[in-house]
């Protein structure tokens, strides 16, 4: 579900890109899953345990996964550089004010412009991005095992979150530019908080009605691992009735799993590769981790964060906006910032805000991702099923980085410091009748 949220992002926040990666790929390379075996439990070396599970990784896989990784820094570069180009483009060219008076020529209504405009941009970034996001989302998938989609199949998945992009997308900037011209002097913090509920609107409603789009939803099968997930949901107060798996595999191999929605739309979801990967214990421990961003209300203390952010960028689009129109607005036909037809700088300033705070958000969202990892070993107490999945998520994921690096550029903590962590929850619970009895996972083989 995250290229859908992306796409929806973009539009609200004007990044000026209408596709977005298949995010949702997997690597090829076999998950060979740790057996248990009893063994003595009086001498538990947590660094020992630690090794034994990054050691189920081989040379191979583990240089695989961490040059795309690594590759993954300089896209973000790139992508920002692309996404100024595709800006100076409209600009400099004038067709972004020539888009503008089409949409005057067609009507007088004010917001109707607006939409008529943003139709035409949304359209138009898809197509001067689309090579762009082939390479980044499809080639460079496959050429690390990636991807399970032929290029037929990604293009409609893209083409889904365009319609959706258009819908959403326009609405959003219809609403924006209401603000901007009807609050002159504090359109920025009036356009911040528009942007923020529809956030709010778009999570709450993805779920149900777009999440669908991209996949079929269907409820899982009656089973005792199906009783014991809904256990869990209730003894931490989740009101689900039910547990749903979609098809992710016609995507990628990638373990998924999540507790989405809000105000009544909340729903635990699993992928089947989670169903067809991974044992018993490690789909509890991954939805043990889902369950916490729900009980840890960490949709909404997101927003929060994320809102002070979203005024910041809007604080500096807002700065910068008057300056650049100052130098170039003439040439580039401007008539201020309530003309749609400065939709693409917008954008452009606003990439440039939120390159500089890559860090920042991805230490937001690292930290809730910490936090949901420690309650998911609290509430589904499997270190090594936690473990395991660790591992698995290494396919595309660098296991073992830099302080410096993990701070930078990591919006989940590193593989080596989760299946760490896990292992020192396992050492302190050595005495419990459930951990003591499960013994000390030992791998059966390595990768």
């Amino acid at each position: 579900m995250k290229h859908v949220l992306a796409i929806l992002l973009v539009a609200v926040l004007m990044l000026g890109a209408s596709q977005v990666q298949a995010a949702l790929a997997a690597d090829v390379t076999p998950t060979v899953s740790a057996t248990t075996t009893p063994v003595s439990t009086a001498h538990f070396d947590v660094g020992a345990a630690t090794d034994t599970y990054m050691a189920q990784l081989s040379p191979q896989a583990r240089a695989n996964s961490d040059a795309y990784f690594e590759g993954g820094y300089w896209l973000i570069l790139w992508d920002l550089l692309v996404a100024l180009a595709v800006a100076w483009l409209l600009l400099g060219t004038r067709l972004s004010a020539r888009m503008r008076d089409f949409a005057e020529r067609l009507t007088r209504l004010r917001w109707l412009q607006t939409a008529v405009y943003a139709l035409q941009y949304i359209v138009l970034t898809t197509l001067l991005t689309l090579p762009w996001n082939i390479y980044e989302g499809f080639v460079r998938e496959h050429r690390y095992g990636l991807s399970n989609q032929d290029l037929g199949q990604w293009l409609g998945d893209q083409a889904k979150g365009l319609v959706i992009a258009l819908i959403l997308g326009t609405v959003a900037l219809v609403i924006i530019y209401a603000v901007i011209r009807k609050a002159t002097r504090t359109w920025w913090l009036w356009g911040a908080g528009v942007s923020l509920v529809f956030m709010t609107f778009v999570a709450t409603i993805a779920p149900v009605y777009i999440a669908p789009v991209f996949n079929t939803y269907k409820s899982l099968p009656e089973s005792p691992l199906k009783a014991q997930i809904l256990s869990m949901a209730r003894a931490n107060g989740i009101p689900a009735t039910d547990v749903y798996w979609f098809d992710a595999s016609r995507q990628s191999k990638r373990i998924s799993a999540n507790v989405s929605g809000m105000f009544g739309t909340t729903r635990i979801s699993l992928n089947d590769n989670l169903m067809n990967r991974s044992t018993p214990a490690e789909i509890k421990a991954v939805l043990g981790h889902e369950m916490g961003h729900y009980v840890l209300n960490h949709v909404y203390k997101g927003l929060v964060f994320f809102a002070i952010i979203i005024v910041l960028g809007f604080a500096f689009v807002y700065w910068g906006f008057g300056r650049a129109e100052r130098y170039w607005g003439a040439r580039w036909n401007l008539r201020g910032a309530g003309d749609v037809a400065g939709l693409p700088l917008l954008a452009a300033l606003f990439s440039i805000f939120m390159f500089f705070m890559t860090p920042v958000n991805n230490t937001i969202t690292r930290s809730m991702e910490a936090e949901a990892d420690a309650f998911g070993l609290n509430a589904a107490r499997q270190p090594d099923g936690f473990a395991e999945a660790a591992v698995q998520l290494s396919e595309y994921r660098k296991m073992h980085p830099g302080p410096v690096e993990e701070f930078v550029f990591f919006d989940h903590p590193s593989g080596w410091n989760r299946i760490h962590r896990a292992m020192i929850w396992k050492a302190e619970h050595l005495d419990d009748a459930d951990i003591r009895a499960a013994g000390v996972a030992v791998p059966a083989s390595a990768r």
